[in-house]
């Protein structure tokens, strides 16, 4: 008998990535759930939803990180409680949980890569909610529930940094680009990959439960990585200037360093993602990616 597993969050970015990897399994049967289909700060329509799963991939999440600064009850509804409702369900019906989780319950003031055992210790109100769902995971699921932390997400399915920027390449002739914000983008369906690779084996007892980094190696900045894809789309990425996090004021504060080490893998048969060059070319390969990038070209 296959795997029976449940994706939460199934209608993002991430979410709609993870459907189509597990969907390749031929011995899977694969249940996702959008917002319309699962509300999971419902905790009897969470209950319901989890049982019968053998796994759950949990990659529903309020992802407006200046929208929780201003509503910060509301996004930790979703990253808090709706991440505990999940955990308990699990723990009620023996169902292991992956829970996507962010770089941002980190300080961001570190100058090597965080460890996953890290002291935590947000900086924005998002952070806050997400470190609250991942105490959660380790709470009720000690040995069953794994947190799986991102960064600078990107894909085809959703609004993002590289879509973003290759839209805009289509109106603008330069564009101003943060220089001094160090992360590591991570190409969402390479992570629904590690996600899946994890789950397999997670149920086959080579991984044990906590918390891994699902970040691409290496490391850049939000400059570099804009000017890494014009490069690739074929424009050219002295339109892109570097400016300050200043020059962009927002209502939450952005880590100045969110770069993760991916030591938690050794020993799982899992490797760590490649580096963020190596899937950025991927996915700009891509016939998404491909369309939009052709659009800026032509735009030029």
């Amino acid at each position: 008998m296959g795997t029976r597993w449940l994706v939460t969050g199934a209608g993002g970015m991430l979410g709609r990535d993870v459907l189509a990897e597990l969907g390749a399994g031929p011995d899977d049967t694969v249940t996702g759930l959008g917002r319309d289909g699962l509300d999971i700060t419902d905790p009897p329509a969470v209950h319901a939803a989890v049982a019968g799963h053998h796994l759950v991939v949990n990659c529903a999440a309020w992802t407006d990180v200046d929208g929780a600064e201003r509503a910060e009850a509301a996004a930790t509804a979703v990253n808090g409680t709706g991440v505990r409702n999940l955990a308990r369900a699990c723990a009620g019906s023996g169902a292991l949980l992956l829970h996507v989780s962010t770089d941002y319950v980190l300080p961001g003031d570190a100058r090597q890569p965080y460890a996953e055992s890290a002291p935590t210790g947000p900086v924005n109100a998002y952070g806050r909610g997400k470190l609250e769902g991942e105490r959660a995971v380790a709470e009720l699921l000690p040995r069953t529930g794994y947190t799986v932390r991102t960064a600078w997400l990107y894909g085809a399915h959703g609004r993002n940094f590289v879509t973003t920027m290759l839209d805009l390449a289509t109106r603008r002739e330069t564009l101003d680009v943060v220089a001094d914000q160090h992360g590591q983008p991570t190409w969402s369906r390479a992570l629904a990959r590690q996600l899946a690779a994890l789950g397999r084996a997670a149920l086959a007892g080579r991984a044990p439960a906590g918390v891994y980094h699902g970040t691409a190696a290496g490391r850049t900045t939000w400059y570099g990585l804009a000017r890494e894809t014009f490069r690739l789309c074929g424009l050219d990425p002295e339109r892109i200037r570097p400016v300050g996090t200043g020059r962009f004021p927002r209502p939450a504060a952005r880590p100045e360093f969110g770069v993760l080490a991916h030591g938690g893998w050794t020993g799982t048969g899992v490797a760590p993602l490649p580096g963020w060059e190596e899937q950025l070319t991927e996915a700009l390969d891509s016939p998404e990616f491909e369309a939009r990038a052709a659009a800026a070209r032509a735009a030029r």
